[in-house]
């Protein structure tokens, strides 16, 4: 079996609107040169931290197209390629292999979409013939499927399957995952140092937009297996990882970002900028990394 080949911190990276809302490309250029600095090991592009839902097809693909053209082989390509016509899932994905992505992340069928196994076994089979490495996706909370440990194992039957990006947030069932010897990727920003230990193999990481040189740190020592390393960076990690998981995730990573410097402009409507005094408290559950991402 070839080793995994999204290991480390795949940063979901935060899509920069400008005053108009449309998208910064500019701006965009100079986060991913600072992401790649800061040493993290791979980019999801048109993720759901980057608001790919409130992306047209057009927009997305064109974000995916200049993303990895910028990146050029000094980070992995992740691009999300989900939407409700499988027909168009195809389109995104061979788009995303022209631009040289390495891997698309692709949500199960949604919004009312089949529940059964076998539905779901088609729709990433049909997917990967478009011939590149596919993440799955397990957000059962917002899309109303779970992939399970034995769907899971069904689902790697399938060539180009390679692994699930666990959102539950629930540790045990990503454990369960994990469990099956499968790669797991950990997309639960509070779970990241526990899921790793559990045995994941990965992470997609939305709260790293704000706080990239410790959470690589934190990656790269838990490659290493140095536990008590891991344990102390948590510490300042982990306030925030949690304050960004109780509600308006996106709104709070945005917010996040810009206090840290990594300015994206506003979250695309509908969503709205955050209220600010959550942003106070997001401020204040940052304090910590302030200084400690100068220093890395």
């Amino acid at each position: 079996m070839s080793a995994f080949p999204f290991t480390g911190v795949n940063l979901a990276i935060t899509t920069p609107f400008d005053a108009h809302g449309k998208i910064d490309y500019a701006r965009f250029e100079s986060l991913i040169e600072r992401y790649i600095a800061a040493g993290v090991h791979g980019f999801v592009l048109s993720s759901g931290t980057g608001m790919h839902v409130y992306l047209s097809k057009d927009e997305s693909k064109e974000l995916v197209a200049f993303g990895a053209k910028v990146i050029n082989g000094r980070a992995r390509v992740i691009a999300q390629t989900s939407a409700l016509l499988v027909e168009e899932v195809i389109e995104r994905t061979r788009h995303a292999k022209a631009c040289g992505a390495e891997g698309v992340m692709v949500l199960p069928p949604f919004f009312e979409g089949p529940t059964e196994h076998q539905s779901i076994y088609d729709f990433y089979a049909t997917v990967s013939e478009a011939g590149l490495p596919i993440i799955g996706y397990n957000v059962p909370q917002a899309v109303g499927v779970e992939v399970t440990p034995s769907l899971f194992k069904q689902l790697s039957e399938i060539p180009n399957f390679v692994s699930v990006k666990d959102s539950s947030g629930d540790l045990a069932a990503q454990a369960s995952l994990a469990r099956t010897g499968l790669p797991t990727l950990n997309g639960a920003d509070p779970l990241v140092p526990y899921a790793l230990f559990a045995g994941a193999a990965g992470l997609i990481w939305g709260g790293a937009n704000m706080a990239p040189k410790t959470c690589v740190q934190l990656a790269n020592a838990a490659a290493e297996g140095k536990w008590e390393e891991v344990r102390q960076i948590w510490t300042a990690l982990a306030p925030v990882m949690s304050l960004i998981w109780q509600g308006d995730y996106v709104q709070s990573v945005y917010a996040g970002a810009e206090i840290m410097g990594y300015v994206a402009g506003n979250p695309r409507r509908p969503l709205a900028r955050l209220a600010d005094d959550k942003v106070a408290r997001l401020r204040d559950a940052l304090a910590p990394l302030v200084e400690r991402e100068s220093v890395l």
